[in-house]
């Protein structure tokens, strides 16, 4: 069996956050598991929260928040430096 590197992305819908999916999409490597999460959703948003999401779009990379996104916004080379596009070993 082979492993998944799990990706989610919060998103509320607006331009900046379809930038942000396209992004990770383009990105993701065939072993990544890319999960567009909608913050109009109360779970969501509670899971969001526990996460330390402060604002969207925002993405995890196994289970936690890229760096990018707790200080201000998603960008290609933390995510990528995170393992966004890398299988894992």
């Amino acid at each position: 069996m082979n492993a998944k590197r799990k990706i989610d992305v919060f998103s509320a819908g607006c331009p900046a956050c379809d930038e942000t999916v396209n992004l990770v999409k383009r990105t993701a490597c065939p072993s990544c598991e890319v999960t567009i999460l909608d913050m109009k959703d109360p779970e969501v948003a509670k899971r969001a929260k526990s996460l330390g999401v402060r604002s969207v779009p925002a993405v995890t990379i196994d289970g936690r928040l890229a760096a990018c996104c707790a200080k201000g916004g998603p960008d290609e080379a933390t995510l990528r430096a995170a393992g966004l596009g890398q299988p894992l070993p």
